[in-house]
């Protein structure tokens, strides 16, 4: 005996996706074709543009992996900054010692003639000078 067998077929239904019905109805909106058509005018433009930014971007990240490139970069930096920074400690202890010193001698006062003594010496002379001077510069900016 022969076995027979019917093979049923599930009927094949076409499922359409709201989003590509979305899609559609946007393209046929006159200010998408609008968009579209500027678009594809300027395709030539963007690709440039895509093209620049996209050798900034190696560039930047080139420059970013650069162990040799970064080492140099914060000696330098180094150089430019430990200069300064001894010449801020240098003022800073001095102004310290200032301190003392003029807490040490709160007992002395300073009379006419010390002040005249004073005046002679060559660094109050060179601060009388600045200070004059900065007064100067910062009158004509107010005017």
């Amino acid at each position: 005996m022969s076995q027979t067998s019917t093979i049923q077929e599930a009927p094949v239904s076409i499922v359409t996706e709201p989003k590509s019905l979305d899609v559609l109805d946007q393209l046929l909106k006159p200010e998408v074709q609008e968009s579209l058509t500027l678009l594809v005018d300027n395709l030539p433009k963007l690709a440039e543009m895509v093209n620049m930014l996209t050798k900034a971007y190696d560039f930047a990240q080139n420059v970013a992996t650069d162990k040799v490139l970064i080492n140099d970069f914060a000696q330098g930096i180094g150089e430019f900054v430990k200069p300064v920074q001894e010449k801020a400690k240098n003022i800073a202890s001095a102004a310290i010692e200032a301190g003392e010193r003029s807490q040490a001698d709160v007992g002395t006062t300073i009379g006419l003639f010390g002040m005249l003594k004073m005046l002679k010496d060559p660094e109050v002379q060179k601060t009388l000078r600045f200070a004059q001077a900065f007064l100067n510069v910062l009158a004509e900016r107010k005017n």
